[in-house]
């Protein structure tokens, strides 16, 4: 092992093995057995660091979720004095990722999807971390001086779940009709 490598602890094997596979195939379509194959650990390691499936699901939600506002925060970092171009950048991140060929969608929808049943720990996991990832684009859009920014944030939520389900059903890239459109919705704001 390299200097300064960190060893990668089972239970951080074991939320990326699952990450992987419920990003990949879904939730549901996963069981725990598998995960405790390929995640390489015992099934006594598994049950001590995730005692349910749930408990697991809720663990890739909150990685899932902390990319999601890292995004947020390095559009912040790359443009500090400018909340205009902070939107530009996280619109202009999402349509990368739905020209990628792996995009299956958002984890967060998907898992939704997933377990209609809403009081299900996946399903408000779900729900809450995509309330607060938009509730951090609204506060982005109002220090912007967008005109009404609850109604932007409307209108890019419908915008990019509906690219973002075109992309993945139709295995086609979303990126330039969602780029576009969601450039009009702001510059809309800004007129």
């Amino acid at each position: 092992m390299a200097e300064g490598t960190k060893k990668e602890s089972a239970k951080e094997r074991i939320l990326r093995v699952a990450s992987d596979l419920f990003y990949r195939e879904g939730i549901r379509a996963v069981g725990i057995d598998r995960i405790i194959a390929e995640s390489g650990v015992a099934k006594a390691s598994f049950y001590r660091n995730f005692a349910t499936k749930d408990e697991l699901i809720v663990a890739y939600l909150e990685q899932r979720h902390s990319r999601s506002m890292g995004n947020v925060e390095e559009a912040k970092r790359k443009h500090p004095d400018s909340p205009a171009d902070q939107l530009y950048t996280l619109v202009a991140g999402l349509a990368e990722r739905l020209g990628r060929y792996e995009n299956r969608g958002c984890p967060f929808l998907n898992t939704a999807i997933e377990f209609p049943d809403t009081d299900h720990p996946g399903y408000r996991k779900a729900v809450e971390c995509r309330e607060e990832l938009w509730k951090a684009v609204e506060v982005i859009a109002r220090q912007a001086g967008a005109r009404d920014p609850v109604e932007l944030v409307a209108h890019m939520r419908m915008l990019s779940s509906g690219a973002i389900m075109i992309s993945y059903m139709n295995r086609t890239s979303q990126s330039e009709p969602f780029l576009s459109a969601a450039r009009l919705l702001i510059e809309r704001q800004f007129a």
